[in-house]
C-alpha cells in the first residue's frame, strides 16, 4: 500500500503540471483522459494531506494532555485526542479504499436487460416497475436513458425491455443489479387478494466500443421482418424489425422499437457487442474462480439477489443481508442507499483480499 501511495502521489504532482500546459486542450481525448485521472489521484492526495494535518494536531493534543497542569485543560485535550484518533482512522479507511485499483469497467455505459420470469402477467408488470425504478434513479443522476427494444403486454407490463444508460460511472453503480429479483405482493390481476411470488431477471452489460469487439460481417446473419406488439402505429406495416444472429456464439438480438430498419439494426449491433463483450469477460472471470465467490455476487443472472415484499414495505438484498423498510420510496427511484451499500461491501471485500495478498507475499 505504501509503495502504491508513493507512486500515486508522485503521479499527482506530474499531472498537476501537465494539466496546466495550454497545448493540452488541443488534444481533447488526451485532455479528457488526463483530467479523469487527475480527479482520481487528487482524491488520494487530499486524503493523505488530511491524515498528515490530523496527525500533526494529534501530536499537539497528546503533548497538551501530558504536560498541561490545569486539570480541565488536560481533560479537554484528552477529548480532542479521542476525536482526532477517530477522524484519522476514518480518513485512513477512506484512503485504503481509494488505493484499491479501480475496475476499468466502472466508468462504462451499460445496456440493461429486464425479462419477466415466473409469474406470468404479474412478473411482466413488475418488470415494468423495475424499469421505472431504474429510469427515475438515472434521472436523479443526470444520466441519458434510451430504450433499445421492448415487448409490452396488453396490461402495460414488459415481457422484455432492453435499454441503455450512459453517464458518469454508470456501471459502477448498476453492476450489482444482475440476477433474479423476486417480488411478493397481491397482483393487480388477482381478485381474491392472495399474495403471489413472481420473479424477474436483470442483466447488466457494460457497453463495448466498436474498437473493443471485432465483429466480422461474415459471422452475422441478418433477418428483417415486420414489427409486432400490442397496437401502436406502424406496427406490422413495414419490414422495420431486425434480428441479428452472431453465428460463432449463437447469440441472437432482436430490435423493433424504431420505425427505421437502419436504426433498429444499429441498436441491435450495440446490444450484440455488449453481449459478446460480457461473454468474453465471463470466460476470463471463470479463470479466477475464487474472485467470483464474493459476497456481493458474480453478476450471474440466475442468482437470486433480492426480494421485494410489498405488504411489509420491505426490500432485502440477500448478498449483503441488508433489509430496508422503505420499498415504496425505492420503487420511486430512491435507491442510492442500497447501491452505496453494495459498492461498500464490494470494496471491503477487495480491501480484505488486497490485505490478505499483501500479508501472503
Amino acid at each position: 500500500m505504501n509503495e502504491r501511495l508513493t507512486s500515486l502521489l508522485r503521479r499527482y504532482d506530474e499531472l498537476s503540471l501537465l494539466i496546466q500546459d495550454p497545448e493540452l486542450v488541443k488534444n481533447q481525448n488526451r485532455y479528457r483522459d488526463l483530467m479523469k485521472e487527475y480527479a482520481h489521484v487528487s482524491e488520494i492526495a487530499a486524503a493523505q494531506n488530511e491524515i498528515t494535518a490530523l496527525s500533526g494536531q494529534l501530536e499537539e493534543a497528546r503533548t497538551l494532555a501530558q504536560d498541561e497542569k490545569d486539570q480541565d485543560m488536560r481533560e479537554l485535550a484528552r477529548e480532542e485526542l479521542r476525536e482526532l484518533e477517530t477522524r484519522i482512522a476514518d480518513a485512513e479507511d477512506r484512503l485504503k479504499f481509494l488505493l484499491i485499483p479501480r475496475d476499468p469497467l466502472d466508468e462504462k455505459n451499460i445496456i440493461m436487460e429486464i425479462r419477466a420470469g415466473t409469474g406470468g402477467e404479474e412478473a411482466a408488470l413488475f418488470a415494468a416497475d423495475l424499469y421505472r425504478m431504474y429510469s427515475r434513479f438515472a434521472e436523479t443522476r443526470g444520466w441519458k436513458f434510451e430504450i433499445m427494444n421492448s415487448n409490452e403486454t396488453e396490461l402495460g407490463g414488459f415481457k422484455e425491455i432492453v435499454f441503455s444508460v450512459s453517464g458518469g460511472n454508470v456501471y459502477e453503480n448498476l453492476r450489482y443489479e444482475s440476477g433474479v429479483h423476486r417480488v411478493q405482493r397481491v397482483p393487480a390481476t388477482e381478485a381474491s387478494g392472495r399474495i403471489h411470488t413472481s420473479a424477474v431477471t436483470v442483466a447488466v452489460l457494460p457497453e463495448a466500443d466498436e474498437t473493443e469487439i471485432d465483429i466480422k460481417p461474415d459471422d452475422l446473419r441478418i433477418d428483417v421482418m415486420r414489427a409486432g406488439g400490442p397496437g401502436g402505429q406502424c406496427v406490422n406495416t413495414t419490414d422495420s424489425a431486425v434480428r441479428i444472429t452472431h453465428l460463432p456464439s449463437g447469440i441472437t438480438v432482436h430490435c423493433q422499437d424504431e420505425k427505421s430498419q437502419i436504426k433498429n439494426k444499429a441498436k441491435a449491433m450495440r446490444i450484440l457487442r455488449a453481449r459478446i463483450y460480457e461473454m468474453e469477460a465471463a470466460k476470463a472471470a471463470s479463470e479466477r474462480a475464487e474472485a467470483r465467490k464474493s459476497q456481493v455476487g458474480s453478476g450471474d443472472r440466475s442468482e437470486r439477489i433480492r426480494t421485494y415484499n410489498f405488504p411489509q414495505n420491505r426490500l432485502t438484498d440477500h448478498r449483503i443481508n441488508l433489509t430496508l423498510y422503505k420499498l415504496d420510496l425505492i420503487m420511486q427511484g430512491d435507491v442510492a442507499e442500497l447501491f452505496d451499500a453494495l459498492k461498500l461491501s464490494a470494496r471491503e471485500e477487495l480491501l480484505q483480499a488486497s490485505s490478505s495478498a499483501a500479508t501472503a507475499s
